[in-house]
C-alpha cells in the first residue's frame, strides 16, 4: 500500500506541476479571454504626415467587434503596441520611435463615451464608466496624433484587450491583434515653368472647351466690303492667351495704319464709328447694331471672373462702339479686379472698323499688325 500512495503522490505532483507550466504559457488574466473579431488597423493621414510615413504624426484607425458574449461590460480597452504578433499577453518590445504619449481621442463609433490615457508609451487605453455591451458590436476608435515607428517598411502589431475595469486591471474580456506597416514615401516631382501660350489667327478653335493655339487659322483677313464714304467696312481676327505670370500679361498692337502707296487712312483717336471720314479702328468688344457700326465681333471667351480667367479689353479697347488705334497701345491685359494676375487661356475677338471720305484715293490698302503678348513674372 505504502508503494501505491508513493505513486500517487508523484503524479499527483507531476500533474500539478503540468498546470503550472499551463498557467505560466496561459496567465490567468487572458485565460477566459475571448477573441475580438472583425479587427483592422487603418493608417490615416495627420495634418502633414501620410499614414504609413516612418516617423510621421498620424492618426490609427481601430475597427473591431466585440464582445464575444452578449451584455459584457466593458470600462477599458488597451492598445498594446509590438514589435512582435504573439499572444496578447507575451512580452512585448515597443516599436523603434513610436510614441503615444501625445495621442489623443478622435472619433469613436459602437461603444462610445471614453477618455484617453496616455500616460505609458505604446500602451495607452481607453476608459470610462463599465457598461454593458451586445455581442457583435462593431466598435472604431481612432487614435490621433499618434508617432509612427521610424523603421521604414516595418511592420509592427497592435494587442487589443477589453476589461470590464475601467483602468485595464483584472482579467482581459476579449482581445486580439491587428498588424499595420509603416511604408516607404514615393516622392513625385514634376516642374511648371514659367508659362505663355499665345497666338493669333483669322480664328482660333477649341479642344474639349479649352482654346487651342493648333487650331490658329492663317492671318491674311478681308475687309467684308469695298470701302465707301457712305457705309463701315468692317473685319475681325482673333488671339488667344494664357500665363501663369503673377503679375500677368499686356498685349500691345503693333504696326501701321492702313496704306496705299503713300494715301492712309487715319488711326482713330478713341470715339465712335462716322461715316464719310477717314478711320481706322479695332476693339476687343461684342458691338451693338447701330446706325453707325454694324454688329461686330463677340466678348472675350470664356469671359472674364477674377479667378482663373482674368484676361480683359484694355482701356479705350473695351467700350461697345467705340474704336481706336495707335501702335504700340496694350488692347489686353490680363486682371483680377485689383492687380494683374495670371490667366487660363481665354480668346479675343478683334473688330476693325474702316470709313473713308468720298475724296479717298482708290488703292488696296493693307497693314501688317503684329500682337505682342508681354508676361511680368
Amino acid at each position: 500500500m505504502k508503494t501505491k500512495k508513493v505513486r500517487f503522490i508523484k503524479v499527483l505532483s507531476t500533474a500539478l506541476l503540468v498546470i503550472v507550466l499551463v498557467l505560466q504559457v496561459f496567465p490567468l488574466e487572458m485565460a477566459s479571454a475571448a477573441q475580438i473579431t472583425l479587427r483592422s488597423l487603418t493608417l490615416q493621414a495627420g495634418a502633414t504626415d501620410g499614414g504609413s510615413k516612418p516617423g510621421g504624426v498620424v492618426n490609427h484607425l481601430f475597427t473591431y467587434t466585440l464582445p464575444s458574449v452578449g451584455n459584457t461590460n466593458v470600462g477599458s480597452i488597451k492598445f498594446m503596441y509590438c514589435t512582435l504578433a504573439a499572444a496578447p499577453a507575451d512580452a512585448c518590445t515597443t516599436p523603434t520611435g513610436l510614441d503615444t504619449t501625445s495621442a489623443t481621442l478622435g472619433s469613436e463609433n459602437g461603444v462610445t463615451g471614453f477618455t484617453m490615457v496616455n500616460t505609458t508609451n505604446g500602451s495607452p487605453y481607453l476608459t470610462k464608466t463599465a457598461a454593458a455591451v451586445s455581442a457583435g458590436t462593431i466598435a472604431t476608435h481612432q487614435l490621433a496624433s499618434v508617432t509612427n515607428p521610424t523603421t521604414t517598411n516595418q511592420t509592427f502589431f497592435v494587442r487589443i484587450r477589453t476589461y470590464a475595469s475601467e483602468d485595464v486591471t483584472g482579467a482581459s474580456t476579449d482581445a486580439g491583434v491587428v498588424t499595420a506597416s509603416t511604408a516607404t514615401q514615393i516622392i513625385l516631382e514634376g516642374i511648371m515653368p514659367e508659362s505663355l501660350v499665345f497666338c493669333a489667327g483669322e480664328t482660333i478653335g477649341l479642344t474639349s472647351t479649352v482654346p487651342d493655339c493648333a487650331t490658329a487659322t492663317a492671318g491674311l483677313i478681308y475687309f467684308n466690303q469695298l470701302f465707301s464714304p457712305t457705309d463701315t467696312a468692317t473685319s475681325t481676327s482673333q488671339m488667344a492667351a494664357s500665363t501663369n505670370a503673377g503679375s500677368g500679361y499686356a498685349i500691345s498692337v503693333n504696326g501701321p495704319t492702313l496704306t496705299s502707296g503713300s494715301s492712309t487712312i487715319t488711326g482713330m483717336a478713341y470715339g465712335p464709328s462716322v461715316k464719310g471720314i477717314g478711320q481706322f479702328g479695332l476693339n476687343l468688344k461684342a458691338n451693338s447694331i447701330a446706325a453707325s457700326v454694324p454688329a461686330i465681333g463677340i466678348e472675350a471667351a470664356p469671359v472674364a471672373n477674377a479667378t482663373n480667367f482674368r484676361g480683359q479689353a484694355a482701356t479705350n479697347y473695351d467700350t461697345v462702339d467705340n474704336f481706336k488705334f495707335n501702335t504700340g497701345d496694350i488692347v489686353a491685359n490680363s486682371y483680377n479686379g485689383i492687380t494683374p494676375f495670371g490667366t487660363d487661356a481665354q480668346i479675343f475677338t478683334v473688330s476693325y472698323i474702316a470709313n473713308v471720305p468720298g475724296s479717298q484715293p482708290a488703292g488696296t490698302y493693307v497693314t501688317t499688325l503684329t500682337y505682342i503678348a508681354t508676361p511680368t513674372y
